[in-house]
């Protein structure tokens, strides 16, 4: 059965399964009970006026959605001047308060791109700190291979009602995989964009996807991540390249048409 995948007025027409299984409630992170194993997570402030999720993979290294990296209004990037990360940021306080020092967002990623799931499968950005985080509480998450129809995933994510705490969701599951995009039963709102996308091994969350977009199927509410492992294996490369690479390297924009004014959330989806 053909069933439409719906991101707000664009329509992508795929073959999607019943969903896969009992997902469970998010439940708000309020304690530092609560948020232990989930610290690396946290809120990224772009100026004063919109925010992502991200999660750190490495002490110094934020993972995070490429469609963040960039304004709305004019299709620029931002400035890594004007980006701030707050680790664990729970009622109005984080663990830990970077800037960035340099940004690095994936090169086959294009801002307004015709093609949806491939705009999809090349979402992802790395955000190098000016410092560290180098704290007991807070342990950078390692990456695992990429989850399959069926199976379960869980979510960390602020939204934009939500702000000042994470949530987490500990089951949500694949629907479909199609072009390198993946379709999941994951509750996700404006906020959330970046946000780590996990599986347990061994009972070890491991990030496998971010999310990228929120879109509806057949009514139901769903969001749209990718196959983690191509694009962030490309963004270490360049990493290592060097500092000239890594800040050079920056995809071609082009002015998007977005849903209404800018949302103070920082989340961007698009419509034709």
């Amino acid at each position: 059965m053909k069933r439409g995948l719906i991101l707000l007025i664009l329509l992508v027409v795929w073959i999607v399964p019943a969903r896969a299984g009992t997902e469970t409630e998010l439940r708000t992170l309020l304690t530092g009970d609560d948020s232990r194993g989930w610290n690396a997570v946290g809120r990224l402030n772009f100026g004063k006026v919109a925010f992502c999720t991200g999660a750190l993979i490495a002490p110094d290294l934020v993972l995070t959605a490429a469609h963040c990296m960039f304004d709305p209004d004019t299709g620029a990037r931002i400035p890594d001047a004007e980006i701030e990360f707050l680790a664990d940021w729970r009622g109005g306080r984080a663990a830990a308060y970077r800037g960035v020092r340099r940004s690095l967002v994936h090169p086959n990623f294009t801002f307004n791109a015709d093609n949806f799931a491939e705009r999809v499968a090349h979402d992802v950005a790395l955000i190098e700190l000016d410092t560290p985080i180098r704290k007991t509480s807070i342990t950078p998450f390692r990456t695992g291979a990429h989850p399959h129809e069926g199976d379960r995933v869980g979510v960390v994510s602020y939204a934009f009602d939500r702000p000042d705490s994470p949530s987490l969701q500990e089951v949500c599951h694949v629907l479909d995989e199609r072009s390198e995009a993946l379709v999941l039963s994951c509750d996700v709102d404006f906020g959330s964009s970046g946000a780590p996308i996990f599986v347990v091994v061994g009972g070890e969350a491991r990030i496998v996807s971010v999310v990228s977009a929120k879109a509806e199927m057949s009514g139901a509410r769903v969001a749209l991540g990718m196959d983690l492992a191509a694009p962030l294996a490309d963004l270490m490369a360049m990493r290592g390249a060097g500092d000239g690479v890594f800040a050079a390297e920056k995809p071609v924009v082009r002015r998007l048409t977005l849903s209404g004014a800018r949302n103070s959330t920082g989340a961007k989806f698009i419509r034709p």
